[in-house]
């Protein structure tokens, strides 16, 4: 009786697993239960004695993504130089080409809101990189920066994937590499932004 528990956690583990890669690279869409279940020697039927629905495995295999991924930067991080590293790590093109082992947030996250059906699991991975971020920039208020270096990371992510042609792609990676690390890189009063000068009001032409 334990040793078929055990195996039926096994599984449940390694179609979490399997689900985490291809939803991450193929997308939520695209992977039908199936194919999935076949790729692992198991059948389509059998499915269902490990999850209610198919919407029940995509919280699992998201919360199996971010575990993975708050790991991996919980082991980077020591100050300032791991941010950087962690910022040519992200924007590289490994990451960009293998999609089903990378941070969820570019390519699963996105499309669960395409889909309407945001998750608080993307939330967390979402709050953990900005603490992470804040630890390591050491300044006094660091959650602007820390918004930024997210946003252009992921946001400069899918674009890169997303473009056809390859020189593009790796030209998006490396500008915004730079300039994040720029940005960063800076005292905190040279990347005040200079909108206090601007009027209250700026008179639109007719």
């Amino acid at each position: 009786m334990r040793y078929a528990l055990d195996r039926k956690a096994q599984t449940h583990q390694r179609i979490v697993k399997e689900a985490s890669v291809r939803f991450r690279r193929d997308g939520i869409g695209a992977t039908g239960l199936q194919p999935l279940m076949k790729s692992l020697g198991l059948t389509h039927g059998g499915f269902y004695a490990h999850f209610k629905s198919k919407d029940d495995l995509v919280d699992q295999a998201l919360r199996h993504a971010v575990d993975e991924s708050k790991a991996i930067t919980r082991e980077m991080f020591t100050g300032q130089d791991s941010l950087n590293e962690f910022i040519d790590l992200y924007l590289s093109p490994a990451h960009r080409d293998e999609p089903g082992t990378g941070c969820p947030l570019p390519n699963m996250c996105a499309e669960l809101g395409q889909l309407n059906r945001p998750s608080p699991i993307t939330d967390e991975m979402i709050v953990h990189l900005l603490e992470t971020f804040d630890n390591a920039l050491q300044i006094e208020n660091p959650e602007p920066k820390s918004m930024l270096v997210l946003s252009s990371l992921v946001g400069a992510m899918m674009l890169s994937r997303s473009a056809h042609d390859k020189q593009l792609s790796e030209h998006i990676l490396k500008v915004t590499r730079e300039h994040v690390k720029l940005h960063i890189s800076k005292p905190e009063s040279a990347t005040v932004s200079h909108q206090a000068s601007l009027p209250e009001e700026i008179p639109l032409n007719n």
